[in-house]
């Protein structure tokens, strides 16, 4: 087994270098919603424990790797997930993708055990539809705004509110969502996100073109970051972002992220289940080689192999 060279990085075969991981840590959520993909993972295998978490996270770094996003599931399901943060190595960003039901009794225990930020996912601002979405109860929407609020008074900003489009069902809100994220003054950023539809919802998908003509015609500028080439758009001071996964060789040609499954897999793309490495046994000794694997199996997903 051969450690991590100095200065080292993980390069694939089309020359995207890995400097993130997006880790999932539980399987288990709390909500139900119409879309999930459950990150590629199908019922509720083994979970990670708290030391494999940090040996991935410490090899990873040692790689380069500066970036961490946590996720599940609903990750603030474990209650480990505080002693987890503690004990992670130095890192440009760690952030978490939550559904902030369970986020506003731990937004400040989070901040300082070493979170940075988090994603949180709101796909509506009605009630009924949200409920209608999550398959929750009554008083849970409720519980999600009284997350963001304590999100953004622990620091753990800017708090990307994740909305997934749905044709005819929320599409109609990206106004309402943006004048509540303005309302925090540049600490809440909208993040609108493409359905990726993996069966069975066909009638919610969204063209996507027209989403960006809808955004260009009303922003006073259009920003382009380097990752996925996605755009940012600043419509009277409301920061917003259009996510699109859907047939997008740019999205993949930029990728730049290594997932890990909640058991203990390093997953080289989300939307490929067949190149799988186990890593839930591994010793720190055997990790460097397996992510060397891992990487070398890394194929963009939406591809045309003209462009890379």
């Amino acid at each position: 087994m051969s450690p991590a060279g100095k200065g080292e990085v993980l390069t694939d075969t089309y020359g995207r270098t890995v400097r993130s991981l997006r880790m999932s840590i539980t399987n288990r959520c709390n909500l139900n919603c119409i879309y999930c993909h459950n990150e590629g993972h199908v019922g509720h295998s083994p979970e990670m424990s708290v030391d494999t978490i940090v040996n991935i996270v410490e090899i990873g770094s040692q790689f380069g790797i500066d970036r961490l996003k946590l996720s599940g599931g609903e990750p603030l399901i474990r209650k480990d997930l505080e002693e987890a943060l503690v004990r992670l190595p130095d890192m440009k960003d760690v952030s978490l993708t939550t559904n902030a039901t369970l986020l506003r009794d731990r937004a400040s225990s989070l901040k300082d055990a070493g979170l940075d930020r988090v994603n949180i996912s709101l796909d509506s601002l009605d009630p009924e539809k949200y409920r209608e979405i999550t398959n929750c109860t009554k008083c849970t929407f409720d519980k999600v705004l009284d997350g963001i609020h304590e999100a953004v008074d622990a620091g753990l900003t800017p708090v990307k509110l994740n909305m997934v489009l749905l044709k005819d069902f929320n599409d109609d809100e990206i106004k309402d969502m943006l004048e509540f994220t303005r309302s925090y003054n540049g600490d809440v950023i909208l993040q609108l996100i493409e359905l990726m539809d993996f069966g069975g919802l066909p009638q919610y998908k969204i063209d996507a073109n027209e989403v960006e003509r809808s955004l260009l015609s009303v922003s006073s500028d259009v920003q382009v970051r380097e990752l996925h080439k996605r755009k940012k758009y600043i419509i009277n001071g409301a920061e917003v972002e259009f996510v699109r996964p859907v047939d997008n060789t740019e999205f993949c040609a930029n990728c730049n992220r290594l997932r890990v499954s909640a058991d203990g897999k390093l997953k080289p793309c989300l939307l490929v289940n067949d190149n799988l490495v186990d890593v839930s046994n591994a010793s720190k000794d055997e990790l460097p080689d397996l992510f060397r694997l891992a990487v070398s199996r890394r194929v963009p997903f939406c591809r045309n192999l003209q462009e890379f």
